[in-house]
């Protein structure tokens, strides 16, 4: 039963404990709040049997401080046992989420866009976490304790009375459940239509400069418009729809009351019951169903979670990337030996790529865009795993190793810079945790970012806006180099990484590399041919295969893809208007 509650709504071991005992509080705090009921029931008795003397009652007395300490005993367990542990399980979830996510292959994040991802952190988990504190304990308490009422109740008292009280019971719930179908069909599109707006939102604030420019903010404006209508629209269409069932639902419960009015007054009038019988049925139909209304809401809205909680246990279930935390690597030659690879639309991005970048040398990727360059660069530090063939480090198979050790050995250059609304100087000390002032100053110093530091308010002290807004795209590069200088790690891979830089900065960054690649393997991705001219090993890739490799002189001594690439951006830097 654990194991199914952990994946049923995305659960810790612990949490799905705690959800059994937020279950069995809630139903021991039902049964008690029913006993007033019971000693109700024998005053009553007692009055219309002219015994209640003196003697009987220290016993209502004593019986009520008993039931009101019961009663505020078992309160505050269910208090404890729902929300506090729902809380505490609401904060594991999340770190467990942010623990899956460091561990998810990058293939992943490729099947996800942000607001996907955000709404799995944030919505889906404040969704389950109100279900956990609110819904399903009350729910299952009241299914339990009324079902423990009617059997006790079916053997002391008449059945009949007991069938005409709690007959609308099962008959409200098979009204909700037939409506799980359509429900989570619903709550799914719904989903669906809430992330096309969120996605609709997020790319509008993304690209708010680009709209302006091109005078595009109206027409946007005005499709965002349509998705959020459109969301308004479908929202009110589910509610109302799941209306129709809970209220319906809720109409047969309130015909109990008829249905134990009519039959017990039948018997009464027979002399087959009691008045006080028939008083008891009375006040019990008026406490049961008020509470069960409730549970049927409830039911309702742990259908709909259902969504939220599959959307949890998809990632949190999704197979991880795992493998040795020691790596026993004989140097660093990187070999992709046979390496094929395809991504999530089964349509083949890299076939039958061999070749070795050597340590202490600088390989370069070339090629067309789309020929796989960055893939090979990203399944070199295993941010995906290969589908043919394998790729080595050292004569080691990466495979085998786990990400987050092999990574110690790389320092990376994405094309794509990724910075934090930090000072400059805990943007570059990323590289390298612990790293000392004048360790993040030399690297800065290597990465040629001296020069517009010191033209800042605070120097290395000044803070750079939301991913380096406060920077130009070479400034915001150029820390992003520095940061691979201080990691000082033995592999370095450069996707682009000259690219937002002007000749002389891209100059003064490769003298600074060709100190730092010393005894070092170096994978550089290029486009332009000058970046790589001083290259050791090129690999020119096309269509997913490797199309030729060699040196650059062995390379420009025919009619080669490089050389053609070579002569093609001389015509070009050439050209004037």
């Amino acid at each position: 039963m654990i194991e199914r509650l952990q994946h049923k709504y995305a659960l810790s071991r612990q949490g799905a404990k705690d959800m059994i005992k937020a279950c069995v509080s809630v139903t021991v705090t039902n049964i008690v709040l029913m006993m007033t009921a019971g000693i109700l029931y024998t005053l009553i008795k007692d009055l219309l049997e002219g015994n209640l003397g003196k003697d009987r009652i220290p016993f209502y007395a004593i019986g009520s401080v008993i039931i009101m300490a019961l009663i505020f005993i078992t309160n505050y367990i269910q208090y404890n046992s729902t929300f506090f542990a729902t809380y505490r399980e609401s904060g594991v979830r999340r770190t467990m989420i942010a623990e899956k996510l460091r561990k998810l292959p990058l293939s992943y994040f490729g099947k996800k866009n942000l607001a996907d991802l955000t709404t799995n952190l944030m919505g889906d988990c404040a969704m389950i976490e109100t279900a956990s504190s609110h819904w399903i304990p009350e729910l299952i308490g009241a299914v339990i304790s009324v079902c423990l009422v009617g059997v006790s109740m079916f053997f002391f008292f008449d059945w009949r009375m007991v069938l005409a009280s709690f007959w609308v019971i099962p008959v409200a719930f098979i009204i909700v459940i037939s409506c799980s179908g359509a429900e989570k069909r619903a709550t799914r599109k719904n989903q669906a239509i809430k992330l096309d707006m969120a996605d609709g939102i997020q790319e509008c604030l993304e690209s708010i400069r680009d709209l302006r420019a091109n005078n595009a903010e109206g027409r946007y404006m005005e499709e965002l418009d349509v998705k959020i209508k459109k969301v308004e629209k479908f929202a009110l269409f589910t509610e109302l729809k799941m209306a129709v069932y809970v209220n319906s639902a809720a109409i047969v419960l309130k015909l109990g009351i008829g249905t134990t009015a009519v039959a017990g007054g039948a018997l009464f009038a027979k002399g087959e019951i009691d008045l006080l019988t028939f008083f008891m049925f009375l006040m019990l139909a008026a406490r049961l169903y008020s509470p069960m209304e409730i549970s049927l809401q409830n039911f309702a809205a742990i259908i709909s979670t259902g969504i939220q909680c599959e959307r949890l246990d998809e990632m949190l279930s999704h197979e991880i990337q795992t493998g040795s935390e020691e790596l026993n690597n004989n140097g660093y030659d990187i070999v992709f030996d046979h390496v094929g690879f395809k991504y999530a639309d089964d349509t083949d991005v890299l076939k039958d790529v061999s070749f070795t970048a050597k340590q202490g040398e600088v390989t370069a990727l070339i090629g067309p865009s789309g020929g796989g360059k960055t893939t090979i660069s990203r399944l070199a530090a295993r941010f995906w795993d290969v589908n043919s063939g394998r790729i080595t480090l050292g004569a080691t198979d990466i495979s085998k190793i786990d990400p987050e050790t092999l990574l110690t050995k790389y320092s990376i250059v994405f094309q794509d810079v990724t910075l934090f609304n930090n000072s400059v100087m805990e943007n570059i000390r990323i590289g390298k945790q612990g790293a000392t002032d004048a360790e993040v100053m030399e690297a800065a110093r290597l990465a040629n970012c001296e020069e517009f530091v010191n033209l800042l308010p605070e120097k290395y002290n000044t803070y750079i806006g939301e991913n380096g807004s406060e920077l130009s795209g070479g400034e915001r590069q150029r820390i992003s180099i520095a940061r691979a200088f201080l990691k000082d790690a033995p592999v370095i891979l450069l996707d682009e990484a000259t690219a937002s830089l002007d000749a002389e900065n891209e100059t003064a960054i490769q003298e600074a590399l060709s100190r730092l690649i010393k005894n070092k393997t170096v994978m550089i991705i290029a486009h332009r041919m000058r970046t790589i001219a001083n290259a050791d090993h090129i690999v020119v890739l096309k269509d997913g295969v490797v199309a030729e490799q060699g040196s650059p002189e062995f390379l420009s001594g025919y009619d080669s893809i490089y050389s053609r690439m070579t002569k093609q951006q001389l015509i070009s830097q050439n050209w004037k208007m």
